[in-house]
Protein backbone atom coordinates (compact mmCIF):
# COMPACT_ATOMS: atom_id res chain seq x y z
CA UNK A 1 0.00 0.00 0.00
CA UNK A 2 1.42 3.54 -1.27
CA UNK A 3 2.05 6.49 1.80
CA UNK A 4 -0.72 8.29 -0.97
CA UNK A 5 -3.17 5.52 -0.73
CA UNK A 6 -3.04 6.38 3.63
CA UNK A 7 -3.02 9.94 2.91
CA UNK A 8 -6.26 10.03 0.64
CA UNK A 9 -7.60 7.87 3.40
CA UNK A 10 -6.52 10.12 6.34
CA UNK A 11 -7.67 13.50 4.74
CA UNK A 12 -11.19 12.55 3.93
CA UNK A 13 -11.62 10.48 7.59
CA UNK A 14 -14.65 12.27 9.30
CA UNK A 15 -14.52 14.78 11.60
CA UNK A 16 -15.44 13.57 15.12
CA UNK A 17 -18.72 15.81 15.84
CA UNK A 18 -20.03 14.27 12.52
CA UNK A 19 -23.48 11.92 13.55
CA UNK A 20 -23.88 8.06 12.26
CA UNK A 21 -27.24 9.16 11.11
CA UNK A 22 -25.35 10.96 8.26
CA UNK A 23 -24.12 7.98 6.78
CA UNK A 24 -26.85 6.00 5.18
CA UNK A 25 -26.77 2.34 4.46
CA UNK A 26 -24.78 1.15 1.48
CA UNK A 27 -24.00 4.66 0.15
CA UNK A 28 -20.78 5.97 1.46
CA UNK A 29 -17.99 4.16 -0.70
CA UNK A 30 -14.34 4.13 0.56
CA UNK A 31 -11.64 5.21 -2.11
CA UNK A 32 -10.45 1.48 -2.99
CA UNK A 33 -11.69 -1.93 -4.57
CA UNK A 34 -9.85 -5.26 -4.70
CA UNK A 35 -10.42 -7.25 -7.49
CA UNK A 36 -9.40 -10.74 -8.56
CA UNK A 37 -10.26 -12.87 -11.94
CA UNK A 38 -10.85 -16.66 -12.59
CA UNK A 39 -10.58 -18.72 -15.62
CA UNK A 40 -10.96 -22.24 -16.41
CA UNK A 41 -7.24 -22.60 -17.87
CA UNK A 42 -5.69 -20.59 -14.82
CA UNK A 43 -7.62 -20.85 -12.05
CA UNK A 44 -7.38 -17.89 -9.45
CA UNK A 45 -5.13 -14.60 -10.18
CA UNK A 46 -3.90 -12.87 -7.12
CA UNK A 47 -6.11 -9.89 -5.62
CA UNK A 48 -4.92 -6.82 -6.42
CA UNK A 49 -5.63 -3.22 -4.49
CA UNK A 50 -6.87 -0.40 -6.82
CA UNK A 51 -9.00 2.61 -6.81
CA UNK A 52 -12.27 2.39 -6.84
CA UNK A 53 -14.11 2.61 -10.52
CA UNK A 54 -16.05 1.36 -12.77
CA UNK A 55 -15.87 -2.07 -14.00
CA UNK A 56 -15.94 -3.18 -17.67
CA UNK A 57 -18.70 -5.46 -18.44
CA UNK A 58 -20.04 -7.34 -21.71
CA UNK A 59 -23.58 -7.21 -22.52
CA UNK A 60 -23.82 -10.77 -22.87
CA UNK A 61 -22.05 -11.14 -19.15
CA UNK A 62 -23.67 -14.49 -17.58
CA UNK A 63 -24.25 -12.75 -14.36
CA UNK A 64 -26.09 -10.55 -15.43
CA UNK A 65 -28.49 -12.50 -17.50
CA UNK A 66 -28.74 -15.76 -15.71
CA UNK A 67 -27.87 -14.65 -11.97
CA UNK A 68 -24.91 -16.38 -11.13
CA UNK A 69 -23.80 -14.22 -8.52
CA UNK A 70 -22.90 -14.86 -4.68
CA UNK A 71 -21.85 -12.06 -2.39
CA UNK A 72 -21.21 -11.81 1.54
CA UNK A 73 -21.36 -8.94 4.36
CA UNK A 74 -19.19 -8.47 7.09
CA UNK A 75 -17.55 -5.14 9.01
CA UNK A 76 -14.61 -3.40 10.37
CA UNK A 77 -15.03 -1.87 13.53
CA UNK A 78 -12.63 0.40 15.62
CA UNK A 79 -10.88 -0.99 18.40
CA UNK A 80 -10.36 0.15 22.15
CA UNK A 81 -6.89 0.23 21.33
CA UNK A 82 -7.07 2.45 17.98
CA UNK A 83 -6.47 -0.07 15.52
CA UNK A 84 -9.18 -1.53 13.50
CA UNK A 85 -10.53 -5.24 13.34
CA UNK A 86 -12.42 -7.25 10.92
CA UNK A 87 -15.32 -9.11 12.71
CA UNK A 88 -14.95 -13.12 11.99
CA UNK A 89 -13.93 -12.82 8.55
CA UNK A 90 -12.39 -16.84 7.90
CA UNK A 91 -16.43 -17.28 8.45
CA UNK A 92 -17.49 -15.58 6.61
CA UNK A 93 -15.28 -16.34 3.66
CA UNK A 94 -16.23 -20.07 4.44
CA UNK A 95 -19.73 -19.00 3.67
CA UNK A 96 -18.63 -17.26 0.58
CA UNK A 97 -17.43 -20.54 -1.14
CA UNK A 98 -20.50 -22.60 0.33
CA UNK A 99 -22.71 -20.17 -1.69
CA UNK A 100 -20.37 -20.48 -4.83
CA UNK A 101 -20.42 -23.79 -4.79
CA UNK A 102 -24.44 -23.87 -4.60
CA UNK A 103 -24.19 -22.00 -7.76
CA UNK A 104 -21.93 -24.04 -9.73
CA UNK A 105 -18.87 -21.25 -9.18
CA UNK A 106 -15.53 -21.25 -8.37
CA UNK A 107 -14.86 -21.06 -4.87
CA UNK A 108 -12.17 -18.01 -3.75
CA UNK A 109 -9.89 -19.55 -1.46
CA UNK A 110 -9.88 -18.22 2.35
CA UNK A 111 -6.72 -16.92 2.09
CA UNK A 112 -7.32 -14.64 -1.36
CA UNK A 113 -10.43 -13.72 0.33
CA UNK A 114 -8.52 -12.62 4.06
CA UNK A 115 -5.78 -11.07 2.16
CA UNK A 116 -8.30 -8.51 0.48
CA UNK A 117 -9.96 -7.66 3.38
CA UNK A 118 -6.42 -6.59 4.91
CA UNK A 119 -5.68 -4.75 1.59
CA UNK A 120 -8.51 -2.59 1.66
CA UNK A 121 -9.21 -2.29 5.55
CA UNK A 122 -5.58 -1.12 5.70
CA UNK A 123 -5.66 1.19 2.89
CA UNK A 124 -9.35 3.19 4.08
CA UNK A 125 -8.89 2.46 7.41
CA UNK A 126 -8.43 6.29 7.86
CA UNK A 127 -11.77 7.31 7.17
CA UNK A 128 -13.14 5.06 10.34
CA UNK A 129 -13.04 7.46 13.59
CA UNK A 130 -13.27 6.63 16.94
CA UNK A 131 -17.46 6.98 17.18
CA UNK A 132 -18.50 3.31 17.93
CA UNK A 133 -22.13 3.79 15.96
CA UNK A 134 -19.73 3.83 12.74
CA UNK A 135 -18.36 0.88 11.07
CA UNK A 136 -16.76 -0.44 7.89
CA UNK A 137 -19.45 -2.38 5.93
CA UNK A 138 -17.15 -4.84 3.47
CA UNK A 139 -19.28 -6.55 1.04
CA UNK A 140 -17.51 -9.30 -1.12
CA UNK A 141 -18.84 -10.01 -4.78
CA UNK A 142 -18.27 -13.17 -7.05
CA UNK A 143 -20.20 -12.78 -10.55
CA UNK A 144 -19.39 -14.89 -13.54
CA UNK A 145 -18.10 -12.10 -16.67
CA UNK A 146 -17.68 -14.45 -19.00
CA UNK A 147 -19.70 -13.25 -22.45
CA UNK A 148 -21.88 -16.29 -23.41
CA UNK A 149 -25.83 -16.88 -23.15
CA UNK A 150 -25.43 -20.70 -23.30
CA UNK A 151 -27.08 -22.38 -20.89
CA UNK A 152 -24.17 -23.17 -18.35
CA UNK A 153 -21.87 -22.32 -15.85
CA UNK A 154 -19.30 -19.02 -16.50
CA UNK A 155 -15.43 -20.62 -17.55
CA UNK A 156 -14.81 -16.83 -16.65
CA UNK A 157 -15.05 -14.93 -12.78
CA UNK A 158 -14.57 -11.85 -11.10
CA UNK A 159 -14.64 -11.04 -7.49
CA UNK A 160 -14.63 -7.72 -6.02
CA UNK A 161 -14.26 -6.03 -2.80
CA UNK A 162 -15.67 -2.89 -1.89
CA UNK A 163 -16.85 -1.11 1.55
CA UNK A 164 -18.54 1.69 2.92
CA UNK A 165 -18.82 3.80 6.13
CA UNK A 166 -22.16 3.35 8.05
CA UNK A 167 -23.91 3.26 11.25
CA UNK A 168 -26.83 1.33 11.97
CA UNK A 169 -29.12 -0.20 9.41
CA UNK A 170 -32.56 0.70 11.17
CA UNK A 171 -31.34 3.25 13.95
CA UNK A 172 -27.89 3.68 15.91
CA UNK A 173 -29.83 3.66 19.16
CA UNK A 174 -31.57 -0.02 19.51
CA UNK A 175 -35.13 1.68 18.50
CA UNK A 176 -37.59 -1.74 18.18
CA UNK A 177 -39.11 -1.94 14.82
CA UNK A 178 -42.37 -3.21 13.34
CA UNK A 179 -42.81 -6.32 11.60
CA UNK A 180 -45.55 -7.50 8.96
CA UNK A 181 -46.27 -11.18 8.20
CA UNK A 182 -46.65 -11.93 4.56
CA UNK A 183 -48.52 -13.98 3.99
CA UNK A 184 -48.96 -15.18 0.12
CA UNK A 185 -45.31 -14.52 -0.37
CA UNK A 186 -41.74 -16.93 0.17
CA UNK A 187 -38.64 -15.48 0.69
CA UNK A 188 -37.37 -19.01 -0.09
CA UNK A 189 -38.13 -22.94 -0.92
CA UNK A 190 -36.49 -26.42 0.56
CA UNK A 191 -33.87 -27.34 -2.22
CA UNK A 192 -33.55 -23.69 -3.63
CA UNK A 193 -30.93 -21.04 -2.75
CA UNK A 194 -32.29 -19.69 1.00
CA UNK A 195 -29.22 -21.23 2.96
CA UNK A 196 -27.25 -19.21 0.85
CA UNK A 197 -26.22 -15.42 -0.07
CA UNK A 198 -27.29 -15.08 -3.89
CA UNK A 199 -28.14 -12.21 -5.52
CA UNK A 200 -31.19 -13.49 -6.49
CA UNK A 201 -32.84 -13.98 -3.11
CA UNK A 202 -32.85 -10.50 -2.65
CA UNK A 203 -34.87 -8.38 -5.12
CA UNK A 204 -38.13 -10.70 -5.05
CA UNK A 205 -38.72 -10.06 -1.36
CA UNK A 206 -38.96 -6.34 -2.48
CA UNK A 207 -42.84 -6.27 -3.23
CA UNK A 208 -43.33 -7.61 0.06
CA UNK A 209 -41.10 -4.81 2.15
CA UNK A 210 -43.37 -2.37 0.26
CA UNK A 211 -45.99 -4.16 1.35
CA UNK A 212 -45.35 -3.91 4.63
CA UNK A 213 -44.05 0.00 4.31
CA UNK A 214 -47.35 0.63 3.04
CA UNK A 215 -48.93 -1.05 6.50
CA UNK A 216 -46.65 1.02 8.12
CA UNK A 217 -43.77 -1.56 9.69
CA UNK A 218 -40.24 -1.63 9.25
CA UNK A 219 -39.79 -4.99 7.94
CA UNK A 220 -41.31 -8.18 6.61
CA UNK A 221 -41.46 -11.67 8.63
CA UNK A 222 -41.46 -14.50 6.03
CA UNK A 223 -43.22 -17.56 7.23
CA UNK A 224 -42.33 -21.24 5.85
CA UNK A 225 -43.13 -22.26 2.16
CA UNK A 226 -44.82 -25.07 2.81
CA UNK A 227 -47.90 -24.12 5.47
CA UNK A 228 -46.94 -20.97 5.69
CA UNK A 229 -47.35 -20.93 9.35
CA UNK A 230 -44.11 -21.20 10.96
CA UNK A 231 -41.68 -18.19 11.58
CA UNK A 232 -38.45 -18.19 9.30
CA UNK A 233 -37.16 -15.03 9.17
CA UNK A 234 -37.01 -10.95 9.24
CA UNK A 235 -36.37 -9.83 5.75
CA UNK A 236 -32.97 -10.99 5.29
CA UNK A 237 -32.36 -11.79 8.84
CA UNK A 238 -32.35 -14.26 11.88
CA UNK A 239 -34.79 -13.73 14.10
CA UNK A 240 -34.82 -15.18 17.83
CA UNK A 241 -37.41 -15.76 20.73
CA UNK A 242 -37.02 -15.07 24.54
CA UNK A 243 -39.48 -17.26 26.59
CA UNK A 244 -39.15 -16.24 29.92
CA UNK A 245 -37.32 -13.47 32.21
CA UNK A 246 -34.80 -13.35 34.16
CA UNK A 247 -32.68 -16.53 35.06
CA UNK A 248 -35.30 -18.73 33.50
CA UNK A 249 -35.20 -16.65 30.33
CA UNK A 250 -34.33 -18.97 26.77
CA UNK A 251 -33.27 -17.59 23.78
CA UNK A 252 -34.55 -19.54 20.57
CA UNK A 253 -34.46 -19.32 16.80
CA UNK A 254 -35.93 -21.10 14.21
CA UNK A 255 -33.75 -24.58 12.95
CA UNK A 256 -32.56 -24.49 9.58
CA UNK A 257 -34.32 -26.38 7.27
CA UNK A 258 -32.58 -25.38 4.04
CA UNK A 259 -34.39 -22.24 3.80
CA UNK A 260 -33.03 -20.25 6.79
CA UNK A 261 -29.50 -18.22 6.05
CA UNK A 262 -26.65 -19.89 8.66
CA UNK A 263 -26.00 -16.29 9.66
CA UNK A 264 -22.78 -15.31 11.50
CA UNK A 265 -24.21 -13.08 14.01
CA UNK A 266 -26.95 -15.69 14.68
CA UNK A 267 -23.81 -18.09 15.17
CA UNK A 268 -22.44 -14.99 17.66
CA UNK A 269 -25.32 -14.74 19.31
CA UNK A 270 -25.33 -18.46 20.44
CA UNK A 271 -22.20 -17.94 21.46
CA UNK A 272 -22.81 -14.42 23.13
CA UNK A 273 -25.35 -16.04 25.00
CA UNK A 274 -23.75 -19.23 26.40
CA UNK A 275 -21.29 -16.48 28.25
CA UNK A 276 -23.82 -14.43 29.82
CA UNK A 277 -25.36 -17.66 31.20
CA UNK A 278 -28.32 -17.81 29.19
CA UNK A 279 -29.93 -21.24 28.16
CA UNK A 280 -30.36 -21.52 23.99
CA UNK A 281 -31.94 -23.77 21.42
CA UNK A 282 -33.70 -24.22 18.29
CA UNK A 283 -37.33 -24.57 18.20
CA UNK A 284 -40.08 -24.14 15.26
CA UNK A 285 -42.73 -21.29 16.35
CA UNK A 286 -46.33 -20.96 14.26
CA UNK A 287 -47.43 -17.11 13.86
CA UNK A 288 -50.61 -18.28 16.38
CA UNK A 289 -47.66 -19.77 19.01
CA UNK A 290 -46.18 -16.18 18.85
CA UNK A 291 -49.16 -13.94 19.39
CA UNK A 292 -50.88 -16.51 22.29
CA UNK A 293 -47.19 -16.34 23.83
CA UNK A 294 -47.20 -12.69 23.99
CA UNK A 295 -50.34 -11.91 24.85
CA UNK A 296 -49.50 -14.92 27.72
CA UNK A 297 -46.69 -13.26 29.05
CA UNK A 298 -44.75 -16.11 28.36
CA UNK A 299 -42.94 -14.86 24.76
CA UNK A 300 -41.32 -12.05 26.68
CA UNK A 301 -38.63 -10.64 24.00
CA UNK A 302 -38.02 -10.85 20.21
CA UNK A 303 -35.03 -9.57 18.53
CA UNK A 304 -33.62 -9.80 14.37
CA UNK A 305 -29.76 -10.17 14.22
CA UNK A 306 -26.99 -9.65 11.27
CA UNK A 307 -24.23 -8.00 10.10
CA UNK A 308 -25.81 -4.85 9.10
CA UNK A 309 -28.37 -4.76 11.55
CA UNK A 310 -26.49 -5.62 14.59
CA UNK A 311 -29.27 -6.71 17.17
CA UNK A 312 -32.62 -4.91 16.73
CA UNK A 313 -35.56 -5.58 18.96
CA UNK A 314 -39.00 -6.34 17.79
CA UNK A 315 -41.40 -4.23 19.45
CA UNK A 316 -45.02 -4.81 17.68
CA UNK A 317 -46.65 -7.44 15.06
CA UNK A 318 -48.88 -6.81 12.12
CA UNK A 319 -51.10 -9.59 10.74
CA UNK A 320 -54.85 -9.75 10.40
CA UNK A 321 -54.46 -8.42 13.88
CA UNK A 322 -51.33 -6.49 16.03
CA UNK A 323 -49.68 -7.19 19.00
CA UNK A 324 -46.73 -6.02 20.71
CA UNK A 325 -43.83 -8.25 22.06
CA UNK A 326 -43.61 -8.06 26.05
CA UNK A 327 -43.84 -3.91 26.94
CA UNK A 328 -43.20 -3.39 23.19
CA UNK A 329 -39.90 -1.83 24.06
CA UNK A 330 -36.43 -3.42 23.61
CA UNK A 331 -36.04 -5.91 26.73
CA UNK A 332 -33.26 -6.81 29.09
CA UNK A 333 -32.04 -10.46 27.36
CA UNK A 334 -31.99 -7.92 23.95
CA UNK A 335 -30.42 -4.93 24.98
CA UNK A 336 -27.93 -7.28 27.09
CA UNK A 337 -27.01 -9.49 23.71
CA UNK A 338 -26.31 -6.27 21.70
CA UNK A 339 -24.19 -4.71 24.39
CA UNK A 340 -22.35 -8.19 24.30
CA UNK A 341 -21.88 -8.22 20.82
CA UNK A 342 -20.82 -4.41 20.36
CA UNK A 343 -18.13 -4.53 23.07
CA UNK A 344 -17.29 -8.10 21.14
CA UNK A 345 -16.98 -6.55 18.18
CA UNK A 346 -15.26 -3.46 19.15
CA UNK A 347 -12.53 -4.86 21.51
CA UNK A 348 -13.70 -3.90 24.71
CA UNK A 349 -14.01 -7.87 25.60
CA UNK A 350 -11.65 -10.50 25.70
CA UNK A 351 -11.70 -11.91 22.14
CA UNK A 352 -12.49 -16.07 23.54
CA UNK A 353 -13.58 -17.13 20.62
CA UNK A 354 -10.81 -15.48 18.16
CA UNK A 355 -13.57 -13.59 16.60
CA UNK A 356 -11.19 -10.41 15.61
CA UNK A 357 -8.65 -10.12 12.85
CA UNK A 358 -6.69 -7.26 13.49
CA UNK A 359 -5.29 -4.97 10.56
CA UNK A 360 -2.16 -4.40 10.95
CA UNK A 361 -1.17 -0.52 9.90
CA UNK A 362 -4.53 0.91 10.82
CA UNK A 363 -4.38 2.56 14.20
CA UNK A 364 -4.84 6.35 15.12
CA UNK A 365 -2.46 8.27 16.54
CA UNK A 366 -3.32 9.62 19.83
Amino acid sequence: MTESAVESAESRAVAPDTGPARFAFGETFTDHMVTAAWTVDHGWEPGTLEPRGPLSMDPAMVGLHYGQVVFEGLKAHRQADGTVGVFRPADHALRFQRSARRLAMPELPVETFLRAVDDLVSADAGLLPDDPALSLYLRPVLYASEPVLALRPARQYRFVLIAFLTGGFFADRPDPVSVWISRDQSRAAPGGTGDVKCAGNYAPGYLAQQQAALAGCHQVIWLDPAERRWVEEMGGMNIFFVRGTGTDARVVTPPRSGTILPGVTRDSVFGLAERLGLRTGEERLSVDEWREGCRSGELTEAFACGTAAGITPIGTVHDDDRWSVGTGEPGPVTLALRDALTAAQQGRTPDLAHWIRRVAGTARAR
